[in-house]
């Protein structure tokens, strides 16, 4: 007889976008996971967290399905003591914001959860290497939300690469198009738009790329030089006679990054889905209108507080001699990431949705076509991987099989640690080299 599968409970640290984003994923497929806990300070997104997983679990057949909402991740620890093998579920998933990942990983591991925790690891090399030796410590299954990974279409390229055709791996060029309205959105206005209270750029947004790269090559990055600043979403910018706010500004129906334009569009068209869900609880155009009016999302771009970087490429030098190079640019389409791959026997063209490969062996050219999974943002599964890398850990839980987990500790601490050299290339201009640990 085949044993049947066990079903994994989860707890929620941080039901923002990210956490309601796998939250749904759970009450999607009940004969897999259920959701037991959710820990966030707001009570309107913890509520609507525990209000779909109650509903999922009862259309499951449970009678009176209980979630624990709770305030924050203390709270979470404090009510593992109260069970038996000290914790309330068999995995927890932090998705808080940037700077709040540390503190939960190290106090939450030894307590025998599963973790998976939201990119990036920590804002500094330390904290890094912190969450790093807690999870190693407690010898439990970790994993990080390197969502690149589990695209389908990271498996095509892969697989091309793992098959030889391509030769050895010379030269990779990489291109992320994060677009002009995205970047407007959350690294101008939204809550990574500072240093400060977030990370750099490259961090929060293209760690993702500098681990693919780790990943589809199989070839760590050792050394890096790297250039970038805030050249256009700045005060010097700002057009003659432009307004502190959208609402009240002249120039609004004609500038690319109204606030209005934005999110009433995406409101009337798609209903309040990101990035509407992001700027206010309610869902209605005058609830949007009265947080464009008194909140960070109304703001000019060029009058906000931001600092993090509007473009900025990375050169990386790869174990064996190898060389890859990065761009991220705001002043683009919000589109999949643009590859091309340079090997000793041929060449990949990738869109990220197909490939390209020319052998020079014969002169042949394959396409291949890993097909549409939807787009790359995070209303629509960043092209599959959202809901990968969420198959992929509760499988590894439910079997106990880490094998199913792409991006473990030790890897996702060397794409870390390269984006933190090429910080230091920026800010010092010189070249850095990247340690292994």
């Amino acid at each position: 007889m085949t044993p049947t599968p066990q079903v994994v409970t989860v707890a929620l640290v941080g039901a923002g976008n990210r956490g309601q984003t796998y939250a749904r994923w759970i009450a999607a497929h009940p004969d897999r996971a259920r959701l037991v806990a959710v820990a966030d300070p707001r009570p309107h997104q913890r509520g609507l967290v525990a209000a779909q997983a109650r509903e999922s679990r009862a259309g499951a057949g449970e009678t009176t399905p209980e979630v624990l909402e709770l305030e924050g991740w203390r709270d979470l620890v404090a009510a593992g003591t109260d069970h038996a093998d000290g914790r309330v579920a068999d995995m927890v998933i932090v998705a808080t914001q940037d700077r709040e990942h540390r503190d939960p990983v190290v106090a939450l591991a030894p307590q025998g959860y599963a973790v998976l925790v939201e990119k990036p690891l920590a804002p500094s090399p330390e904290e890094c290497r912190a969450v790093v030796d807690a999870v190693e410590a407690a010898g439990t299954l970790f994993g990080v939300c390197h969502v690149m990974r589990y695209m389908p279409y990271t498996d095509l390229v892969k697989s091309v690469v793992d098959s030889g055709v391509l030769g050895e791996i010379v030269n990779v060029q990489h291109l992320e198009p994060v677009g002009w309205w995205h970047d407007a959105h959350s690294y101008v206005r939204g809550p990574w738009r500072t240093e400060r209270t977030s990370s750099p750029m490259l961090l929060a947004k293209s760690s993702h790329d500098l681990d693919w790269i780790r990943y589809v090559t199989g070839k760590r990055i050792t050394s890096v030089a790297s250039f970038g600043s805030l050249k256009h979403f700045r005060p010097e910018e700002r057009p003659e006679g432009a307004a502190d706010r959208c609402l009240d500004c002249p120039l609004e129906p004609t500038c690319p990054y109204s606030a209005p334009r934005l999110y009433l569009t995406t409101l009337r068209e798609q209903g309040p889905i990101w990035p509407v869900s992001v700027i206010t609880d309610a869902t209605d155009e005058a609830g949007v209108l009265d947080a464009l009016r008194t909140g960070d999302y109304g703001r000019c771009v060029y009058a906000s507080d931001n600092d993090v970087v509007d473009h900025q490429v990375v050169a990386m030098e790869l174990d064996g001699g190898s060389a890859a190079t990065f761009t991220m640019t705001a002043f683009s389409e919000q589109d999949h990431r643009k590859t091309q791959i340079f090997g000793t026997h041929g060449c990949l063209d990738g869109d990220g949705e197909k490939v390209r490969v020319t052998d020079f062996r014969d002169g042949s050219v394959t396409v291949h076509d890993g097909g549409h999974h939807g787009a790359t943002n995070a209303a629509d599964d960043h092209g599959g991987g959202d809901s990968g890398v969420m198959d992929a850990f509760v499988r590894a839980v439910a079997t106990g099989d880490p094998s199913h987990v792409r991006s473990g500790a030790v890897e996702s601490l060397q794409s870390h640690l390269a984006v933190f050299a090429a910080e230091e290339s920026r800010h010092h201009r010189t070249v850095v080299d990247v340690p292994a640990r």
